[in-house]
C-alpha cells in the first residue's frame, strides 16, 4: 500500500510517498481502507521535532516507531478480526489514531475498542476525517476547563482546526463565546456562532479590561501573562500546545498564589468522545471546516501550507482509491 512516510526530521520535503506493507487485522482489530485523512499542526510539530521533547516520544535522532504521520481519518472497513463484534466489512467509519499516528496511508488497522465509530450520516468522508482532531477541544473545554452554561469563554486561534471545533462546542455548552482570529477569518468565526470576534491584528484583547471564565489558546501564540490577567478570579487558562519552561513556571506560580488555574498537556480521547461529536454533527450542532484538499501524492505541499499557520479549519488529504463521497 501507499503511505506518506517521514524517516527523518526536517522540512516538508522529508515527507515521501512510499510503498509499505499492508497491515492485517489482529483478532480484536478492524482494517480500514482510508478515503480521507488530514495534515494537522501536530503533524508539523512531529515532522520538525519542535518542540524538542517530540524526540523522546518518536525517536531521538529520527522517527522510528511512527514513520507514518496523521492522527485522523475516514474510510470503509475492509476486514475485521475474528473477535470483533461492533463492526463489519463495509461499514463507513471515522477514527482517531491518537499518539500512535499512522493515518496518512491507504490502510490502517485499529483496535475495535479504540476511537473508531460509524461515520456521521450527514458528512462526506472528507468532512468526517476532520472531526476527530476536535476531540482535543472537547476534552480541554469539558474535562480540563469544566465548562458551564452562562460562562464567558475566549477562544484564541478560533479559525483553525481546534479553534473552529472549540467555538462550536463552547456554544453548544451554553456559553458566551469570544473568538480571536485575523481579519480574513472574522466572518467564518461569526458564522460558527461566536457572540463576539476580535481581530488580533487590530486589537489586543488582554488590554480591553474584559475578563473570562475560560481562555482557551488553541495555537500556542497568546500572550501568557496577558491571558492570566484576562481571567476572572477563578478562571482557567487552557493551552492546547507545548508550553515553554517559563510558561509552566508562570502557571504554577499563578495556581499557588491565586485561585486561577493553568492547564496544558496532551488530550487523548476515546470512542465515547468520537460518538459524542458524531451525535452533535447529526443533530446539526457542529460542522467541519475544510480549507484545502491535497492528494496523497502531495505531502510536501500539504505540510508546507499547514506550516504557514494561516489555514481555516482543516487541510484534507484524499486517497487515490477514494471513489466515494
Amino acid at each position: 500500500m501507499k503511505a506518506i512516510v517521514c524517516t527523518e526530521y526536517g522540512s516538508p520535503e522529508v515527507m515521501q510517498v512510499k510503498e509499505v506493507e499492508k497491515p492485517a487485522p489482529k483478532e480484536n482489530e478492524v482494517l480500514i481502507r482510508t478515503y480521507a485523512t488530514t495534515v494537522s499542526s501536530g503533524d508539523i510539530r512531529i515532522r520538525k521535532a519542535d518542540p524538542f521533547p517530540v524526540r523522546f516520544f518518536y525517536g531521538f535522532i529520527r522517527p522510528k516507531n511512527n514513520t507514518i504521520l496523521g492522527s485522523e481519518l475516514a474510510g470503509e472497513i475492509e476486514a475485521v478480526g475474528r473477535n470483533v463484534k461492533q463492526f463489519k466489512a463495509g461499514d463507513s467509519v471515522f477514527a482517531s489514531t491518537g499518539t500512535r499516528l499512522g493515518a496518512n496511508a491507504e490502510y490502517i488497522c485499529l483496535p475495535e475498542a479504540g476511537a473508531v465509530a460509524i461515520k456521521p450520516l450527514n458528512m462526506t468522508y472528507e468532512q468526517a476525517a476532520t472531526v476527530p482532531f476536535g476531540i482535543t477541544s472537547l476534552i480541554f473545554l469539558r474535562d480540563k476547563g469544566n465548562i458551564q452554561p452562562g460562562q464567558n469563554v475566549l477562544i484564541y486561534g478560533a479559525s483553525g482546526a481546534l479553534g473552529t471545533a472549540a467555538v462550536q462546542l463552547a456554544k453548544y455548552f451554553g456559553t458566551e463565546v469570544t473568538g480571536v482570529c485575523s481579519t480574513a477569518n472574522l466572518d467564518l468565526v461569526k458564522s460558527l456562532g461566536a457572540d463576539e470576534v476580535i481581530d488580533y491584528t487590530k486589537e489586543d484583547f488582554t488590554k480591553s479590561g474584559k475578563t473570562y471564565d475560560i481562555v482557551f489558546d488553541t495555537v500556542g501564540k497568546s500572550p501568557f501573562s496577558g491571558c492570566l490577567r484576562s481571567l476572572k478570579p477563578s478562571g482557567i487558562y487552557l493551552r492546547a500546545v507545548h508550553m515553554e519552561l517559563s510558561s509552566i513556571l508562570q502557571g504554577l506560580w499563578a495556581s499557588l498564589t491565586s485561585s486561577k488555574k493553568v492547564m496544558g498537556g496532551v488530550a487523548v480521547g476515546g470512542k465515547e468522545d468520537l460518538i459524542f461529536l458524531k451525535e452533535l454533527i447529526e443533530a446539526g450542532k457542529m460542522k467541519s471546516i475544510i480549507d484545502r484538499h491535497y492528494r496523497l501524492e502531495q505531502p510536501a505541499e500539504a505540510h508546507r501550507y499547514v506550516e504557514q499557520g494561516h489555514k481555516k479549519g482543516s487541510v484534507v488529504i484524499t486517497v487515490e482509491h477514494n471513489n466515494k463521497t
